[in-house]
């Protein structure tokens, strides 16, 4: 398709959108399912947490370090030059590729034959990831009319909550299929010969959820490339928007002189600080500290709780949209609210002992927080002209990475780690911190020896602390929003002025 805006005067793009509404809808609810497959293929991982740690012997240092910095170093250093590509190649072309690749990760993570070749995998996963939301939000704001744009980016974000969900369910559930039941599975539809040489009774349930939800991703994929049209750039924005391509440094000229988009990027920074320090470790705070199995974590808790963020996703864009005329600013200020609402409610899930009142504490919190979602995207879109919009996020998705992505996990994992040796020392058993295998703990804590029960205790009370000490960081995340509305609406595009 075209990258200019001809013929747009006879057809007001501003006012109707690109394509048929029943059109647009398709589009966006199939970005939605990218973003979806996204967060489905980045959140497994957690989902199986524990499994792994026990499979590698690793600490909780290491494990946040695994879903840290290098996961966020690729994905920030690659996003950059796939945004750029997108400001002026085929939308619909790049992201279906970097689905492909992402997905093919995915299911190699199952292949792991240890720690490294894990992280080297992860890394693949988030070459192909920073390839989805630059060129979707793009391809949203042409498709949308600036009217309708909190409410279809709120919607597209949910992709990031309702992959949460999928994550939950699908790993949850496939991750508890023993090797040899699956390939019974397997060889009752008659697809046995094809893994004759494979050990059934060697193969564990994490494994076998990698690779049933990483390939599907590859069909998703073909049906985008065939059903999806590349609109014309700037074409839902009004005629006397001046549309071209735009380089980096210009892009950057254009976004960089105003304050709410550093404000607004740390603030989404450290809202994923938060949100991924937790998720990296929701599973495994169930598990150690209320007792739980690897399927009822996912599916009893982390699912419903995936589902209200969702929830959450969606009424921030609502809530955005609808008083967007008595208070302008809404769209950047309206997060500071929720992760003032979420941190006490946070901080209570996790101190209680009742796994019914965190439950419930957890399930507010959730919606609270995942209020922002939407808000990133219509503020950082609103503030720069269309022909930067991919690079723009492109940037935003940098420092949210290196920050929330790159450092959240292996805060929470590190403090983890120091709060249980902490209490160990306390207990003069500091020393047996170094042979500790938290496999053991639970059925088999005996074999651990006296000082058993005393080291799964610090180990489960050491996370707890830790996820506590986490949710602290909403209160800098607030302070960021805050002052992003403050300087909203004087830093809005206007296509009546020069963009740079």
């Amino acid at each position: 398709m075209t990258d200019t805006i001809a013929g747009q005067a006879a057809q007001p793009g501003h006012i109707t959108g690109f394509g048929s509404k029943g059109y647009r809808m398709y589009v966006l609810l199939s970005l939605m399912m990218v973003y979806t497959l996204n967060f489905i293929d980045r959140t497994v991982l957690t989902v199986v947490a524990q499994p792994i740690i026990n499979t590698f012997g690793l600490d909780d240092a290491q494990w946040g370090l695994l879903n840290g910095p290098p996961f966020a170093m690729f994905y920030a250093l690659m996003g950059i030059p796939i945004a750029m590509w997108a400001d002026r190649g085929n939308r619909v072309f790049i992201i279906g590729l970097c689905i492909i690749i992402w997905s093919v990760m995915t299911a190699l993570c199952g292949l792991a034959a240890s720690f490294v070749w894990l992280l080297l995998f992860r890394i693949g996963v988030a070459i192909g990831e920073a390839g989805c939301t630059p060129p979707a939000n793009s391809l949203v704001t042409d498709y949308f009319p600036p009217k309708s744009r909190a409410n279809a980016l709120g919607i597209y974000s949910m992709g990031v909550t309702l992959g949460g969900v999928l994550a939950q369910l699908f790993g949850g559930t496939i991750a508890s299929i023993k090797g040899p039941a699956m390939g019974g599975w397997l060889s009752s539809i008659g697809l046995g010969g094809l893994f004759s040489g494979v050990n059934w009774e060697g193969v564990e349930g994490w494994r076998i959820a990698f690779v049933v939800i990483g390939l599907p991703g590859v069909l998703i994929a073909l049906i985008l490339w065939f059903t999806a049209k590349e609109p014309p750039r700037g074409y839902s924005d009004p005629p006397s928007a001046h549309v071209e391509k735009a380089g980096f440094f210009e892009a950057f000229a254009e976004f960089g002189r105003k304050p709410t988009f550093w404000t607004l990027s740390l603030g989404a920074a450290f809202v994923a600080f938060v949100g991924y320090g937790l998720i990296t470790f929701q599973a495994p705070f169930l598990m150690r500290v209320h007792g739980v199995s690897l399927h009822e974590a996912a599916v009893n808790y982390g699912a419903p709780l995936a589902a209200v963020a969702a929830f959450g996703t969606f009424l921030g864009g609502f809530l955005s949209e609808k008083l967007a005329d008595r208070f302008p600013s809404v769209a950047a200020w309206l997060p500071a609210v929720g992760l003032l609402i979420a941190i006490p409610a946070y901080s209570g899930a996790f101190l209680t002992n009742s796994l019914s009142v965190a439950f419930a504490l957890w399930v507010v919190a959730a919606i609270a927080h995942y209020a922002y979602l939407g808000a990133q995207y219509t503020v950082g879109t609103a503030i720069v002209s269309p022909r930067s919009r991919a690079t723009t996020i492109s940037v935003l998705l940098l420092v949210v990475a290196l920050i929330g992505n790159g450092i959240g996990p292996l805060f929470t994992g590190w403090m983890s780690k120091h709060f249980m040796i902490s209490s160990l020392t306390k207990q003069g058993l500091a020393d047996q911190f170094a042979t500790f295998e938290p496999k053991l703990c639970g059925a088999n804590v005996a074999q651990l020896g006296d000082a058993g029960p005393a080291l799964c205790s610090a180990y489960a009370e050491g996370l707890r602390q830790s996820m506590v000490a986490t949710v602290m960081i909403f209160f800098i995340a607030a302070l960021c929003y805050f002052l992003a509305g403050r300087t909203f609406q004087r830093d809005r595009y206007n296509p009546g002025t020069s963009s740079v």
